[in-house]
């Protein structure tokens, strides 16, 4: 199936919300739809349009799946309470630790997340709600990258072959299909979204999962989690398009009280970037990086070593897994 890009440059903003909010509309009917919001732009973007489009028709849920940056289900929450937009949290933490248990492959580490919450938790929640239509933010450049076999993207399926109708018993809409990153900040911005929003660096649908080198356990998320917390304070104030905070499989010798600890191993990756297609290390200072490891090796448990990605994308991609 082809795809017709508009870029960020031919994006007419207002003829864009109003014909995807009236393609929406058309296509549920007098149905009843639903969404999942993860805080990220696409996510949102099509969360704002949809409500638009369907108002009390459109069901909107943050799943809960534990893979989450600190406290990130109720900041999202509340930030669209405020716009006027009711979300509904799902804890479904423990069917996806289950599901990821001793898998240490990333594409089946991938599929096993793609299945949990659409299946599973989608499942549960379309035959509760009665809903026949599901609203996701599918953007080009994870069409692009799922059909390259760079990277099995979770929310990819007509592409590879996949009906979703037949798949998980309902049909999947994506009105940001046609856009990359940049095209989908302006049209976040367009809706009003607030700029915490449309500027919000990207985050993966498989969230710290993807951040994970290996098996993916609940107590491996906490601490990357924790790492995660420190490098967004200590890159507060970075120009960057993504930073990351990634957890090695492997255990590294370090020394801690003058004694030997066999310790774990955090990457850091602050990228420089348009669209995600293409991406270059940024260039932090020596002073920031010393002071931000300094802070991991002390402040998260069991770390003894922290180092800085300097690859460029491609070869290298953005997220580690």
């Amino acid at each position: 199936m082809s795809i017709s890009e508009i870029t960020a440059n031919e994006l007419d903003v207002e003829k864009f919300i109003k014909d995807k909010a009236a393609g929406i509309s058309e296509a549920v009917g007098n149905d009843t739809a639903i969404n999942a919001l993860s805080g990220g732009v696409d996510s949102s973007t099509v969360t704002l349009l949809g409500h638009m489009a369907l108002d009390k028709k459109l069901k909107t849920y943050f799943i809960d799946n534990g893979l989450m940056r600190k406290d990130e289900p109720q900041e999202v929450v509340s930030i669209f309470s405020e716009m006027g937009v009711n979300v509904e949290i799902i804890d479904a933490r423990q069917e996806f630790f289950a599901a990821l248990k001793d898998i240490d492959d990333p594409e089946k580490k991938r599929e096993a997340i793609t299945q949990t919450f659409y299946k599973k938790v989608f499942g549960r929640l379309v035959k509760e709600s009665g809903a026949k239509h599901l609203l996701q933010g599918t953007i080009l450049t994870d069409v692009d990258e799922t059909v390259a076999g760079i990277k099995r993207q979770h929310n990819v399926f007509e592409q590879l072959g996949i009906d979703p109708q037949e798949t998980f018993g309902y049909k999947i809409i994506e009105p940001l299909l046609q856009l990359r990153k940049d095209g989908v900040r302006k049209v976040a911005e367009g809706l009003g979204l607030p700029e915490v929003i449309f500027n919000r660096p990207p985050f993966p649908g498989p969230a710290l999962a993807a951040r994970i080198i290996g098996a993916v356990t609940p107590e491996d998320v906490e601490l990357v989690r924790h790492a995660t917390v420190i490098m967004e304070e200590v890159f507060g104030d970075m120009d960057s398009f993504q930073n990351m905070a990634i957890l090695h499989k492997d255990r590294v010798t370090g020394m801690r009280n003058g004694m030997r600890e066999f310790g774990r191993q955090i990457e850091i990756r602050c990228w420089e970037s348009t669209d995600a297609r293409t991406a270059t290390p940024m260039r932090v200072d020596y002073k920031t990086l010393f002071y931000l490891a300094d802070r991991i090796t002390k402040e998260v448990q069991g770390v003894v070593s922290v180092t800085y990605h300097i690859a460029e994308k491609p070869p290298s991609t953005m997220e580690v897994v």
